[in-house]
């Protein structure tokens, strides 16, 4: 059976084992949690706080409109605890005075230390509103006022996240990047993808370079297709950037930061959990879950989402798959996973059967998403 350790990777430059800032907020790490709808709750990041190494967290996506109406679901969605530190909330939307409203909403109720600005998300209802990566395609001068309205709204250090353009032709991120510096962004994210390349395709870690080369003091963090050591030590390698922010890197491996972390200090990331460290990883996420949506009935429809990808990492049958997807309370959960906790691993098990297409994205043309 393979323990899961990670193969040997280029140690990462010397700096990364120095303190970063962002604004006045010191991150723990450089390596942070990027913002994943559906799934980057405050149940999922609880749970990767506790393994370790995670420099900092950010939200799902949250409607800036929404937060200023007060609508239930995203007051879910913005729900986080004394120990869910440092916190980035990520909001979206196509109006100035919205996003600014909202930040300054969330700055009075003490809900966050730094205020993301979604200018990435590829998803139609999304783009549809003015937000995501559709703000990427003013370069006269509106999305920089927006940021400006943003930035100037809170004392709080305001982030973006962006992708490289709205596709090949135009990739403005570099453009935007200048801009948002001197209206007095803190950093900014840089998905090394088009919006026309949603999810598919390979991420240009040339294009991320020329965003960091665009700046001359805010951190930038590369993102994009990180699922191993090894691509965290090419992407800082190939783009020189001052972090690295990871999404489903960290839902296929929620050890990944602990192992980022060690690799910075010693050389060494050591290994991913162990099969059982995974069953137990799991029911601590539904248990959270549960807690999170106020009884078993609602966190277990929320496991239900997961489900399929922590069977498939630990290669349970399809018949427990099935019966996760239809979970109703803990008992039954224990009930199910207990044969297999017993047993242990599969005699072939390894860590590295788990992969990025077990995590959810949108599928098809763009157009459909």
């Amino acid at each position: 059976m393979s323990t899961g350790t990670e193969t040997a990777a280029p140690a990462p430059p010397a700096h990364y084992r120095e303190p970063l800032s962002i604004g006045t907020v010191p991150l723990a790490s450089r390596f942070t949690l990027a913002p994943l709808a559906g799934y980057t709750n405050l149940p999922f990041r609880l749970s990767v706080r506790e393994i370790g190494g995670v420099g900092l967290c950010t939200t799902d996506l949250v409607n800036a409109r929404a937060i200023l109406e007060g609508k239930a679901k995203t007051m879910d969605l913005l729900a986080t605890h004394p120990t869910d530190r440092p916190l980035s909330v990520q909001i979206f939307g196509g109006k100035a005075d919205e996003l600014a409203g909202a930040a300054q909403w969330l700055q009075d109720r003490g809900l966050a230390e730094i205020i993301d600005i979604n200018m990435g998300c590829p998803v139609r209802k999304v783009v549809a509103v003015g937000g995501g990566s559709s703000l990427m395609c003013d370069t006269s001068g509106g999305t920089v006022e927006l940021v400006r309205k943003v930035v100037n709204a809170v004392s709080l250090p305001v982030t973006v996240k962006m992708r490289l353009g709205w596709d090949d032709d135009s990739e403005t991120a570099p453009f935007f990047a200048r801009e948002f510096e001197k209206v007095g962004v803190a950093a900014l994210t840089i998905h090394g993808r088009t919006r026309e390349q949603g999810f598919g395709g390979r991420v240009n870690r040339d294009g991320i370079r020329r965003v960091v080369e665009a700046v001359e003091r805010i951190p930038v963090f590369g993102n994009g297709d990180i699922m191993s050591i090894a691509d965290a030590a090419q992407m800082i390698a190939d783009t020189g950037c001052h972090g690295v922010a990871i999404g489903r890197g960290a839902l296929a491996n929620p050890w990944f930061f602990r192992q980022l972390s060690n690799w910075t200090r010693t050389g060494d990331p050591g290994p991913r959990g162990t099969y059982h460290e995974r069953i137990a990883f799991m029911r601590l996420h539904l248990q959270r879950l549960i807690d999170w949506r106020g009884g078993e009935k609602f966190g277990c429809v929320m496991f239900r989402k997961v489900a399929t990808w922590y069977t498939k990492a630990l290669r349970l049958p399809k018949k427990v798959q099935q019966r996760f997807v239809l979970l109703n309370d803990l008992n039954e959960f224990d009930e199910i996973i207990a044969p297999f906790a017993d047993a242990g691993p599969p005699a072939d098990w390894t860590e590295w059967d788990v992969h990025q297409s077990q995590v959810a994205v949108p599928a098809g043309p763009n157009a459909h998403w």
